[in-house]
């Protein structure tokens, strides 16, 4: 972009630039600037009768808000990390001697709403009883070449939010300087997260990294991302899901194991999915579905108590309360429930004529389990605000999941659901090898048929189990899902700092041009 089509505001601040290096003035500083205290800080602890003496020597730095000049004084409002503050300038403490430049000229003409400063003072109370800081000494640390997007805010009330998706996901830097009250949901997602850790550390789990690039997508039904791996010539997959590698570690001797992961699924993109995101998975040997209801309760009465102090937390006008237990009912109980339809006895044939009878959508790619899936995900999902656990699903619906031990035809598993959306998935393992195998087969000849979702045969994995596998317990959570819960957030792009969009179009040939 050339000069000429910057607009006015860039053209003047660029401008400005050039003038506070015509003074000699370094607008990006390399040196430390020596912060000792925050906005915040000062303004919960500043005490004018009591502590005086305490703040007579702060140093603090952050973003120019606003600047209401008074001539040979002014007031402005400095954003740091922790928060907002009025600071204090007047010209014969900034220049005490006859020349005046840097208040008359740099601090009124040169500066801009959302250029960084540095500044060093003593705390104060106005007349009016707002906490402030009388600067004696300011420093240019970042001259802002952009304008911000304008917030207005009257009376401590800020009522020209900017709200515009598009900028706020796009520019969540920017976002974050005129909302910062977007911070308060990150700052509880890594509070979550951290609850979660503290719980499984202290249960005696162990903490793991297991590959992100993957020669077989395995342990989810997704379409994959694919890449080449241009040193060994290969295809490469970034992964769906952990749990095949965890459950060689299981195999291979841990007890209990965790990861953090970082998935990628090349498939949809609406309110409660992003192509990447982040799950929690754990494995515990000697374990079995029930048990991990029972710890799941445990782990987000937990969690949701750190984030919000309270097991009971908002998501809309919706109250969900956390507190254990959960209730807990059938996959083939709740279709009936909300359908009248009995499935359980219903073959590849019968169920896709309950899918044309409900107005489902139904192909000849999709097998026995994913018309179930189909079914419940459109007519009974969206029915479980409260926390439930899904449990017993049909076999051909869960291809590494243990057959359950007393109703044939289901497995051993359980989807958490909360507010209308799967949470969590669990299982009692498949650790048969031989069982394992024809499950694999079976999910091959779902392929062969052109379901892209379904799983390849990871050979290694078969070879591991041969080994043997304890009897074994494993679950995954949502961790964006479940952060949009706690933090009342409507959808997944707001838990996420830089959520996947389409690319701008013309984006990298303004900034080269610029």
């Amino acid at each position: 972009m050339s000069i000429q089509q910057l607009s006015e505001q860039e053209i003047i601040r660029r401008n400005k630039l050039k003038e506070l290096t015509q003074l000699g003035i370094d607008a990006y500083p390399a040196a430390l600037f020596p912060v000792n205290t925050s906005a915040k800080f000062i303004k919960s602890n500043y005490k004018e009768e009591e502590n005086k003496s305490d703040f007579e020597n702060v140093c603090l730095a952050g973003r120019i808000l606003s600047i209401r000049d008074m001539g040979k004084a002014s007031f402005a409002v400095l954003q740091d990390g922790s928060g907002k503050i009025q600071i204090y300038i007047r010209r014969d403490d900034i220049s005490p001697d006859e020349d005046k430049t840097l208040y008359n000229t740099v601090w009124k003409k040169l500066l801009d709403i959302g250029d960084i400063i540095g500044v060093k003072g003593f705390v104060f109370t106005t007349k009016t009883g707002e906490t402030s800081v009388h600067v004696t000494e300011f420093k240019i640390l970042s001259k802002s070449l952009r304008p911000l997007p304008v917030v207005k805010e009257k009376d401590g009330e800020t009522f020209d939010e900017v709200t515009d998706t598009e900028f706020r996901y796009r520019q969540r830097y920017a976002d974050l300087i005129v909302n910062p009250q977007v911070k308060e949901v990150f700052i509880k997602r890594t509070k979550m997260v951290n609850a979660m850790r503290e719980f499984l550390n202290k249960e005696g789990a162990l903490e793991v990294d297991t590959p992100v690039l993957q020669n077989i997508p395995g342990g989810a039904a997704a379409r994959p991302f694919k890449t080449h791996h241009n040193a060994l010539d290969v295809p490469f997959y970034l992964r769906i899901a952990n749990e095949l590698y965890l459950k060689r570690l299981i195999v291979g001797g841990f007890e209990w194991v965790y990861e953090f992961s970082r998935n990628f699924r090349n498939e949809g993109m609406d309110r409660t999915h992003n192509p990447e995101f982040t799950i929690l998975e754990f494995y515990v040997a000697y374990k079995d579905y029930l048990w991990m209801m029972e710890t799941t309760e445990q782990l987000l009465e937990y969690a949701a108590t750190a984030v919000c102090g309270t097991t009971k937390v908002l998501s809309g006008e919706k109250e969900i309360d956390f507190k254990a237990p959960y209730k807990r009912i059938t996959m083939y109980d709740a279709i009936k429930e909300f359908t009248g339809i009995d499935i359980s006895d219903k073959d590849e044939d019968g169920l896709k004529k309950v899918c044309q009878q409900l107005g489902i959508h139904a192909d000849k790619t999709m097998g026995k389990g994913k018309l179930i899936d189909e079914i419940f995900s459109e007519k009974c999902e969206s029915h479980f605000i409260q926390p439930t656990f899904i449990t017993d699903y049909p076999v051909e619906m869960s291809p590494l999941t243990k057959k359950h031990r007393s109703k044939p035809g289901l497995v051993e598993r359980f989807e958490l659901i909360i507010n209308g959306k799967e949470i969590a998935n669990a299982y009692s393992e498949l650790n048969d090898p031989i069982e394992q195998r024809e499950r694999f087969e079976d999910q091959a000849k779902l392929m062969e048929r052109g379901d892209d979702e379904a799983m390849f045969i990871d050979y290694d994995f078969l070879r591991a189990l041969e080994y043997g596998m304890p009897p074994t317990s494993g679950i995954g959570f949502g961790i964006d899902r479940l952060v949009m819960l706690l933090t009342g957030q409507p959808s997944i792009q707001d838990v996420l700092f830089f959520p996947q969009m389409r690319p701008e179009k013309n984006l990298g040939e303004e900034v080269e041009k610029r």
